[in-house]
């Protein structure tokens, strides 16, 4: 076989010594040995030109280690770990691409060779770890998970920093390994709690070891956190493989053929195992191991190997104080320079800093119930936020089309960076949306908060906003027929009685527009934008607030004095209705400058008996029933005095027909020109009037 360029026998339960005839092969690049029983020394494979991977990790190979591979610089991938090698042999350098994980049989059973941890010097005692493996530093309630995005290989050790580092071996079957191979990216929205710590994992086709180091000596408790998030639980082809390693603390097992999926009964739901440690000489290890049980060869690369999420370390006693004594000499030294730096200090934070608290740590602070994803995710979701995905502009953003890995389609909602009320709007649409679940109110899958940047992640409407549908641009107005205008009427009720009367919290929308109803493939509605939304406490008759909302949707009380019930939704919803009928936007429309608006020349119609003229020409004259109905719901959701709406249920059962709808004012003698106008000037001069009608009424 002097032709071969790859010999692979890894896990194979070789024993005995390297055939010394291997290096007459002279094409070959890679030689993977790994996971056997082979003994002795190796070979001299000098001659192998072409060599470019060596992998000899976990055997029983003894001896020096040869001058030939010494002499290899960091373009080869050479990997002696866990062997046997004598301590004498060590490398003056501890090069990255040379793994000698476990290679010295020393007395202190260090995990690296000698001069490699004297390359980093402890300064001080530790009592606790806490890495996000894979990925970014992030921070977890009060605990700060430390960054760990170091790229790997197939044999590298990588110290982080002094007081860490992990070890890699081994490469992935079948592939050329490259650098992105050792990081898994989940490839769907995750919604357990800290989802930052699972969106990355770090992954080794062999071994994986974490090290410690500068520990002070004592009992530890380790948590270790996993999520499978490659395979998936679906038809596809990510949903074939299994991944089954084991797991020493310390070179002892404490998990033998370990399963995540199994043991969390699914992918991308967290697992945590607990275990106790004890460390002697400051240094801690960790190792996942790759027990040659599970997929190899499919889905793809990644499958077999161990993943781990992150990793917690603490001690399970109290750091020692004996630097009290100093601290209390030093302390009544400085204490008056720490006092003028204090008063200083405050000094300049309010007036240089105050306002320039991190905006990231403040919302995270807040720990927010919805998933998270990176920026990093947003963007390529969005290619970057290309101008050929912008799929809308409000006051809080541009919204954007995405697609995440596993084909997920999103809408991506950018804060601008010019909105003084994004965090506060941000927060209340999470808060709000969040734990409110229908058919009719937009689905929220999470949120990106990464520096200044802060992105809300909704299913994606194929159909964009009913404000589009209806009077948007000719090439985007759609077709609607009466009855897909009725369903779409009844379903934005249903989604307002949800909010109003169904959920555990009673919501007021406050922003209830055409351009905030969404369509999906089949022009169902749903209602979006929360970040104006209130909670309609019911021990309180109603909410006092500064006015926020759109010009034309707005109830006369709550436009007029910031006077806000549930009522101000019903007359927002009565205003979009009478724009499904007609086609027409409310405040753009003036049949002449007689009327102010849409909602105007509706009343004098109603009040002429005439309403068919507000129908869509489109439409035809088929519907007049149902039509002159809506009509008249959608007038009686408008009126001036919020005593006289009705609630949502109310409404949807007179638009599906089940209730007659009620008319409060059929007399065209009390519906004059001077009350239609002050329907729009002057709201509560209508309110008193209406009171007064309607006592006259009673008493009549």
């Amino acid at each position: 076989m002097k032709g071969m360029t790859r010999l692979m026998l890894r896990s194979c339960n070789l024993s005995g010594p390297i055939p010394a005839h291997i290096s007459e092969m002279t094409p070959l690049q890679i030689l993977d040995l790994s996971f056997n029983r082979l003994e002795g020394k190796v070979p001299d494979f000098e001659g192998l030109a072409y060599l470019q991977s060596l992998f000899l990790t976990s055997n029983l190979l003894n001896g020096p280690i040869p001058d030939w591979i010494k002499s290899r610089d960091s373009r080869y991938q050479i990997d002696l770990s866990y062997n046997n090698f004598s301590e004498s042999s060590a490398p003056p350098t501890c090069r990255e691409t040379l793994n000698l994980f476990e290679s010295f049989s020393g007395q202190n059973n260090l995990t690296l060779g000698r001069e490699c941890l004297q390359t980093y010097p402890c300064s001080k005692d530790r009592y606790s770890l806490h890495i996000n493996c894979g990925g970014s530093a992030t921070t977890i309630g009060n605990i700060e998970y430390e960054g760990d995005q170091n790229q790997a290989g197939p044999a590298k050790f990588v110290p982080n920093i002094a007081s860490w580092g992990f070890s890699s071996s081994g490469s992935f079957w079948d592939v050329n390994s490259t650098s992105d191979q050792y990081i898994a990216n989940n490839v769907s929205i995750l919604r357990m709690n800290n989802s930052e710590l699972f969106t990355s994992a770090r992954l080794s086709p062999l071994s994986l070891t974490y090290y410690a180091r500068c520990l002070a000596n004592g009992n530890y408790t380790v948590k270790l956190y996993f999520a499978e998030i490659v395979f998936r639980d679906n038809k596809s082809f990510y949903s074939l493989g299994r991944r089954i390693f084991d797991v020493y603390i310390q070179e002892k097992l404490a998990l033998k053929n370990f399963d995540v999926e199994n043991a969390a009964q699914g992918v991308d739901k967290v697992v945590v195992r607990e275990f106790k440690a004890i460390v002697r000489n400051k240094v801690l290890q960790i190792r996942f191991h790759w027990a040659g049980k599970g997929t190899t060869g499919a889905p793809e690369r990644g499958t077999y190997g161990p993943l781990i999420s992150a990793i917690s370390v603490e001690s399970d006693f109290s750091p020692p104080n004996d630097d009290k004594k100093i601290f209390i000499i030093v302390g009544a030294v400085v204490s008056v320079l720490l006092l003028i730096f204090m008063i200083l200090g405050i000094l300049m934070w309010k007036i240089y800093i105050g306002g320039r608290i991190s905006r990231e740590k403040e919302l995270r602070g807040l720990d927010l119930q919805t998933g998270f994803f990176t920026y990093r995710q947003i963007k390529a979701a969005t290619d970057n936020f290309d101008v050929a995905n912008k799929i809308g502009e409000g006051g809080f953003g541009s919204v954007y089309k995405g697609i995440l890995l596993d084909g997920t389609i999103i809408a991506v909602k950018k804060l601008s960076s010019k909105s003084n009320q994004g965090n506060r709007e941000f927060v209340n649409e999470i808060g709000m949306i969040s734990a409110l679940q229908h058919p009719n109110l937009v689905r929220l899958y999470g949120c990106c908060v990464e520096g200044n940047q802060l992105f809300l992640v909704y299913e994606y409407m194929e159909n964009n906003s009913l404000a589009r549908a209806l009077f948007g641009p000719e090439e985007y107005r759609l077709e609607l027929d009466w009855a897909t205008r009725q369903k779409i009427c009844i379903g934005i009720a249903r989604g307002l009685a949800f909010l109003h009367e169904g959920s555990t919290l009673r919501i007021v929308h406050r922003d209830i527009k055409t351009t905030n109803v969404l369509l999906d493939t089949d022009l169902s509605p749903k209602i979006s934008d929360f970040g104006l939304a209130k909670l309609d406490e019911e021990e309180k008759t109603h909410i006092s607030t500064r006015v926020a909302g759109t010009i034309g949707y707005m109830a006369p009380e709550y436009a007029l004095w910031g006077y806000l019930t549930y009522k101000a939704d019903v007359y927002s919803f009565g205003v979009v209705a009478l724009e499904l009928v007609a086609g027409k936007n409310n405040m753009k429309y003036r049949p002449n400058e007689d009327y102010v608006c849409l909602l105007d020349w509706a009343f004098v119609l109603m009040q002429k008996g005439n309403l068919m003229e507000l129908v869509d020409s489109k439409l035809g004259s088929e519907f007049n029933e149902e039509a002159v109905r809506m009509i008249k719901v959608a007038v009686l959701c408008t009126n001036s005095s919020p005593a006289l709406r009705p609630a949502m249920s109310a409404v949807v059962s007179m638009l599906e027909g089940r209730t007659a709808v009620n008319e409060l004012i059929t007399d065209p003698s009390i519906f004059g020109e001077e009350l239609r106008f002050k329907a729009f000037r002057h709201p509560f001069d209508v309110i008193s009037e209406a009171d007064s009608l309607i006592q006259s009424l009673d008493s009549t």
